[in-house]
């Protein structure tokens, strides 16, 4: 097979996909992911970095992406979104399941989560949401050692929940500008 020319500008050859490494499985082909290198070389899954959730408050809100600071709780990007601004809500404390969190946890992660959905939808132009706790790892919850609730905008142009979750997302907006639109929006 003949390598295919980009473009008759650019003078670049490609590679066509069908000859790289590894066999295409359905629908899924290669998905380049680059910004998961930042949760690979700080230890995601490896046991390096504890918990997520409670390493994050301890790092600036452009490295750890969180767009809020509460007393009790704050909100993040998702560094894995399922939309574009897919926020989450986390308690400070290092709790598992919603019925451990305290009444002013409970109330805090609720206002936060009320304020995160009026700054993404004045920035975002949202139409709905998906709000969401998954409990223990049998739930789907992805990190089950720390309370997490998921906020995920959506448009009436975008695929349902569940295609989502099965298949590949394109997220068209670089995390560190939505954290930089959604922070900057938020009430001070």
């Amino acid at each position: 097979m003949e390598a295919e020319s980009h473009g008759p500008a650019d003078g670049v050859d490609l590679e066509p996909s069908g000859r790289f490494a590894g066999e295409p499985s359905g629908a899924f082909q290669r998905l380049w992911t680059p910004h998961r290198i930042a949760y690979i070389e700080r230890g995601g899954g490896s046991g390096e970095v504890e918990c997520v959730f409670c390493d994050a408050p301890t790092r600036s809100d452009e490295d750890a992406l969180i767009v809020h600071r509460g007393e009790l709780a704050y909100a993040l990007l998702n560094l894995f979104p399922y939309n574009a601004g897919h926020l989450l809500v986390a308690p400070y404390r290092h709790i598992p399941l919603y019925d451990e969190a305290t009444p002013d946890e409970v109330a805090e992660i609720g206002a936060i989560t009320q304020e995160a959905m009026r700054v993404i939808r004045a920035t975002s132009g949202c139409e709905g949401f998906n709000l969401g706790i998954n409990q223990g790892a049998i739930a789907g919850a992805g990190i089950a050692a720390h309370l997490h609730q998921h906020v995920v905008p959506r448009w009436s142009s975008d695929a349902n929940f569940f295609p989502i979750v099965a298949e590949t997302k394109a997220i068209p907006v670089l995390l560190g500008d939505t954290r930089r639109a959604i922070a900057d929006a938020w009430p001070a």
